[in-house]
């Protein structure tokens, strides 16, 4: 595993920011937590927790903002919603444009869930690798590659998404 990331919010004080932070927090104290009792009772967690998320898809996405989107729409758009909600991640955009929306993430509140957790820095890895169906189903819907070569969760010092739409 790369070196250790502290994970620690760069912006803080905003009642929405930290409000949405602690939400997705709780969602990830359900996943793992879940997915911790399926192991134990010796089930393939990763298989069910993988066929789980990716049934989710795109219900993680707020209601307001899924109704404005479509897979028509370019990644300009889309990237552009998602850079003007304010969910904690910290991002910052590298590059949106009609193709592309490549956004960096320098915090996740799901990884610092699973830390409060106490569970293993594997365990974050292979969580945040399957919290991420979610995404890749979604990316799928929107007809787009998804890719995410760095992730905290790894020790990285941030997540880098880029969807890029298929042609």
């Amino acid at each position: 595993m790369a070196k250790y990331n502290e994970n620690k919010p760069v912006h803080t004080g905003d009642p929405v920011v930290e409000m949405k932070r602690a939400c997705i927090e709780h969602r990830a104290y359900w996943m793992a937590l879940l997915l911790d009792e399926v192991r134990k009772a010796g089930g393939d967690m990763e298989k069910v927790g993988r066929a789980a998320i990716r049934r989710c898809g795109c219900f993680q996405i707020d209601e307001n903002f899924r109704d404005k989107m479509n897979d028509k729409m370019s990644l300009k758009e889309f990237g552009d919603l998602f850079m003007a909600e304010p969910v904690g991640f910290e991002n910052k955009a590298v590059e949106i444009s009609e193709d592309v929306m490549h956004v960096e993430m320098h915090y996740c509140p799901l990884l610092s869930a699973w830390r409060k957790l106490g569970f293993s820095d594997e365990d974050c890895a292979l969580f945040c690798d399957i919290a991420m169906e979610g995404d890749r189903q979604f990316a799928q819907e929107m007809n787009c590659e998804f890719a995410l070569p760095k992730k905290i969760a790894d020790g990285d010092d941030c997540c880098d998404l880029c969807l890029t739409r298929k042609k």
